[in-house]
């Protein structure tokens, strides 16, 4: 391996990719929930092992949120995996009208449904929520509501369809 050829835009030691990574964060995090909770696990030989499930919630309170999963052997390591977790799946909110149309869009533009587990939860500032299943698995609970709140780009509405001018086809244009 001495011999190995230095990092350099094909193969070699260094980072993988080179410039092709992830991007960069272009939102400023002001809001962070985290949650851990043990997970007891009995193995076949009988030990008892005893993994942390930690859960970040982060968002900016102008349109973006970013959830974050992740299972460690302890505290220590899992929060700070969990937090670029969350950094790295920001996703933008849609938002719009839901009734009435009095200020700036305010809330989700129509009903969505996430499911994950036992939960399923429906349709940021006035948003309402209903959960169908055992909401106490907080992990499930928030996975379901990002799965819902990622659905808001999903679709296109007809403020956003584009304009496409009516042309006769070929065959008819130049019939004989």
């Amino acid at each position: 391996m001495a011999d190995a050829a230095p990092a350099g835009a094909r193969g070699g030691f260094g980072s993988r990719g080179g410039d092709r990574g992830r991007g960069v964060l272009v939102v400023e995090v002001v809001d962070v929930v985290v949650d851990a909770d043990a997970a007891r696990k009995t193995k076949r030989n009988g030990s008892r092992h005893v993994p942390v499930n930690a859960h970040v919630s982060i968002g900016d309170n102008n349109g973006h949120i970013g959830l974050g999963v992740k299972c460690s052997k302890e505290v220590a390591t899992a929060i700070p995996g969990v937090i670029i977790l969350a950094k790295l799946s920001v996703l933008p909110v849609r938002r719009g009208y839901r009734g009435n149309k009095i200020g700036k869009p305010h809330t989700v533009p129509c009903k969505f449904t996430g499911k994950c587990g036992s939960v399923t939860m429906a349709s940021v500032q006035d948003c309402y929520t209903s959960a169908h299943g055992s909401t106490g698995i907080l992990g499930n609970f928030a996975k379901a509501t990002y799965a819902a709140i990622a659905k808001t780009y999903a679709y296109l509405t007809p403020d956003l369809w584009r304009d496409i001018p009516l042309t006769k086809s070929p065959y008819s244009e130049f019939k004989v």
